[in-house]
């Protein structure tokens, strides 16, 4: 084993034995809550106003091919693993960043939709 990836290895053991802190917690929860939220409110928005409602051309897509519920279940499951493992990788302040970003640009015209047209 070469000596880089040697320090590679450690650097990973060490980052993951490492408490996360209290930033980091709050947001991966903030970040798990926008998504969520944003699955709650896709759910009920596609069946409040039909499929072409959809901004995401992903989320269409998938919910196109395996139905509503198991589409939306599939893409915020995907989505929450990911920010998950951005936690684990300690790039807390990117996960706050996309919760943030997430409560903006989903969560928000969403409820938006729903208290304005529903």
């Amino acid at each position: 084993m070469s000596v880089s990836v040697a320090v590679a290895q450690t650097t990973w053991s060490r980052r993951l034995d490492m408490p996360h802190g209290t930033f980091g917690d709050l947001a991966v929860l903030a970040f798990l809550i926008a998504q969520a939220l944003d699955g709650a409110l896709t759910y009920f928005g596609l069946h409040t106003w039909g499929p072409g409602v959809e901004a995401n051309p992903l989320v269409s897509f998938v919910t196109s091919l395996a139905g509503i519920g198991a589409g939306l279940a599939a893409a915020k499951l995907f989505a929450m693993s990911l920010g998950v493992a951005l936690h684990l990788r300690r790039a807390h302040v990117v996960v706050a960043l996309l919760a943030a970003l997430h409560f903006i640009l989903a969560v928000a015209p969403w409820t938006f939709m729903f208290l304005t047209i529903g």
